[in-house]
């Protein structure tokens, strides 16, 4: 769902794009003059080194992930494969071959009793995905080439061919069936929209800009205010949410409860600027999305 908005973006900035993925391209336009692919899995140090070699990217940018906290929950190892140790084979091709990494973690690092979370603030996970996050985090702290850090989360937008769908798909997948969904409203994010977790990541890249930056949204909100708004955005009958806390679930991932993240460093350094949670809706279901 990133991968392809900050492909797209890149190019349009007329930026040459090396783009990887496990299966085969679903990029619109790959293979062109401005974008080459690659079927690559994270965990194959030999592929990674082989690609990095050949093309000496001037910054990576590792999106890859294993991120659904359940299935990182009841498959550890298999998520330590992805997450911790696929980011150190990444890194390992970076520094021989390139002279930026950056790593897009998440605010799942945060033990979610406060809120309000500064990029200095302690990481302490409370689910297996944000626990190897946060060691993925710490491998890109000692990165032997400069290295930037983007926090990210509850990211919102078009769902490409292939792709899981996020909260808003679901929403309105469910609602138009008729289908009564429960949505938790003791939980509060920042979402984020994807183009704006891009446009971010596009500022990180051209400005060179180092260390650790939260990318997400404006408002602060919980799932259950999403799904309201989606419905009402969409004309669907709102009345088929129904409002639940957590305890309504019995999940083998513990989700952290208050992750809303605090952008003001992205704003200062940056230059960055989401947009609220309705223009995010209405970019995305534009009929010419930008």
């Amino acid at each position: 769902m990133l991968g392809q908005p900050l492909v797209k973006m890149l190019m349009g900035k007329g930026q040459l794009v090396i783009a990887t993925g496990k299966s085969a391209s679903r990029l619109p336009g790959a293979e062109s003059g401005f974008c080459s692919y690659y079927s690559a899995d994270i965990t194959d140090e030999h592929i990674l080194y082989t690609i990095m070699e050949k093309e000496r990217p001037e910054v990576v940018v590792h999106a890859a992930a294993m991120t659904q906290v359940d299935e990182c929950e009841l498959q550890q190892d298999k998520c330590f494969a992805v997450n911790v140790l696929g980011t150190a084979n990444i890194i390992a091709a970076a520094e021989k071959f390139s002279g930026h990494f950056i790593y897009i973690s998440t605010d799942f690092v945060f033990s979610g009793e406060k809120g309000g979370y500064l990029e200095e603030d302690e990481r302490r996970p409370v689910n297996w995905y944000g626990l190897t996050k946060l060691q993925a985090e710490n491998k890109t702290t000692a990165c032997g080439i400069p290295w930037t850090i983007v926090r990210t989360g509850l990211v919102y937008g078009l769902s490409p061919g292939g792709a899981r769908s996020n909260i808003i798909g679901w929403v309105k997948d469910n609602l138009e069936k008729g289908r009564k969904i429960k949505v938790v409203s003791d939980q509060v994010r920042t979402p984020t929209f994807v183009n704006d977790l891009a446009r971010g990541i596009l500022l990180i890249a051209e400005k060179a800009a180092g260390g650790i930056f939260h990318i997400a949204g404006k408002d602060i909100l919980t799932p259950y205010d999403l799904a309201l708004h989606t419905a009402d955005h969409l004309g669907l009958d709102r009345g088929l949410v129904e409002k639940v806390d957590a305890s309504s679930f019995s999940q083998p991932g513990r989700r952290p409860q208050r992750t809303d993240l605090v952008i003001e460093r992205a704003r200062k350094e940056l230059g960055y600027e989401p947009v609220h949670f309705g223009e995010g809706l209405r970019e995305m279901f534009s009929p010419h999305p930008a």
